[in-house]
């Protein structure tokens, strides 16, 4: 996420200027503007602040869900089935690398 275009877009969606942002949401109008030009970077609660003032709120995606222990036990006896299987199949060793001669050039 880009703060300072998040901003931007949020203030010019609300139809606000950045003096009337600044007011509803308790900053200075410079502030807002070394925001909006990423010259400096608001706090997460600031942001959110600045947000809200312009009737948007600032969103988080979900956590990551955690597998459960059934998820976690099934899963090791996967692989250790498929870890199974794969020494149980014939392999078959060179003594030494094989490989195409290479011709000489003339």
């Amino acid at each position: 996420m880009d703060p300072a275009r998040t901003l931007r877009d949020a203030r010019l969606n609300a139809g606000l200027t950045q003096a009337e942002l600044a007011a509803r949401a308790g900053t200075s109008q410079a502030t807002l503007s070394a925001y909006e030009r990423g010259r400096k970077e608001p706090s997460l609660a600031t942001l959110d602040r600045l947000l809200r003032a312009t009737g948007r709120r600032l969103a988080t995606a979900p956590a990551a869900r955690q597998p459960t222990r059934a998820e976690l036990e099934r899963a090791s006896r996967q692989l250790a089935d498929v870890l199974e299987l794969a020494a149980a199949l014939p392999t078959r060793h060179e003594p030494a690398l094989r490989y195409p001669p290479l011709r000489r050039a003339a």
